[in-house]
């Protein structure tokens, strides 16, 4: 069990992160981990057989930054929205500041001239460390559910 007050930094660490990432705030992004972190985006299928194998995995920060570049300057793609959809967060451990957690996900996608279709449905697992500027995030995995995952990946999941 962890206090209410843990619990509620944990959840507004994953509102705060939805909403940057759903306002195109890409430089905000990098700021929700720790300079030396994890981001994986990986399929179920390759999590659960403990294969390394992910469609993005990135290891600093910078190469967070990296990605916003990348983002930014020189990845070409038909613009679109995403909206993060984040269940409630479920701790799993807690040791000296550091909590595992789990909590669903779904993210959908909206180009401006299409319907609204999924993007990603899955799950994060994520290791937060408590900093002094807030809690951050030591790593991210976004496992998600599906086999199939459209034929590019651009924003953070």
């Amino acid at each position: 069990m962890v206090d209410f007050a843990t619990f509620q930094a944990v959840v507004e660490l994953n509102a705060a992160y939805a909403a940057a990432l759903d306002a195109r705030q890409w430089d905000a992004w990098p700021d929700f981990f720790l300079d030396d972190c994890v981001y994986r985006v990986q399929p179920r299928e390759n999590f659960d057989m403990g294969l390394p194998l992910a469609t993005l995995s990135f290891e600093s920060k910078g190469m967070l930054r990296d990605r916003i570049y990348g983002i930014r300057d020189t990845l070409f793609h038909d613009p679109y929205y995403q909206r993060h959809v984040i269940g409630l967060p479920s701790i799993r451990q807690l040791d000296d500041g550091t909590l595992h957690v789990e909590a669903n996900y779904a993210v959908f996608r909206t180009k401006p001239d299409q319907l609204t279709d999924i993007l990603s449905v899955g799950r994060y697992l994520d290791v937060v460390k408590r900093t002094g500027d807030g809690w951050k995030f030591a790593s991210r995995q976004c496992i998600f559910d599906s086999e199939m995952i459209p034929n590019s990946l651009i924003y953070p999941i």
